[in-house]
């Protein structure tokens, strides 16, 4: 997993208004907002999800960007959508279902899927051979990514964190 993250999973840093609070206005960071999609079955579920991604990140705010950092938050998010749901796709006998969570500071990303395997970065990472890139640009891009089993042991839920755009 990252290590970049400054507080643990779960901790989504200073409340607003403390130090490193966010200057951006309130109404441009959706706090609290939870959009889902199934995909169990879907065919084209990457471009779906992506599409899905898209259209909550127009709802929220941060599409059409009005910067460059707005712009670059919005094709991460787009970027580890992308390699989430392909994962599960290639990996993980498709995926079940797609979640995003805004708190406001934070962008949740969750794939759930029901295959057994564990996704990790390949090491040592060989930028030049083809494939093998997803969970390394996961891993580069978010603030923090994991795996949750689910209780029952049928899968797993991959979820990645990207900082919201200030």
């Amino acid at each position: 997993m990252s290590t970049t993250r400054p507080y643990p999973p779960g901790d989504l840093g200073p409340e607003s208004g403390g130090a490193g609070a966010s200057a951006a206005p309130a109404a441009a960071l959706p706090a609290g907002q939870i959009r889902r999609l199934r995909l169990a079955g879907a065919r084209g579920a990457v471009a779906r999800g992506r599409d899905f991604a898209r259209q909550a990140l127009h709802d929220w705010g941060w599409l059409p960007a009005a910067g460059a950092d707005r712009r670059a938050a919005a094709e991460d998010v787009l970027l580890v959508v992308s390699e989430l749901v392909t994962n599960a796709c290639l990996h993980a006998e498709g995926p079940e279902e797609l979640r995003l969570r805004c708190t406001g500071k934070v962008l949740r990303l969750e794939v759930s899927d029901l295959g057994a395997g564990q996704p990790a970065p390949r090491s040592p990472h060989r930028p030049g051979r083809p494939g093998g890139h997803g969970m390394f640009i996961v891993q580069r891009l978010c603030l923090d990514w994991g795996v949750v089993r689910h209780a029952d042991g049928a899968g797993k839920t991959v979820w990645a964190e990207l900082a919201a755009p200030s």
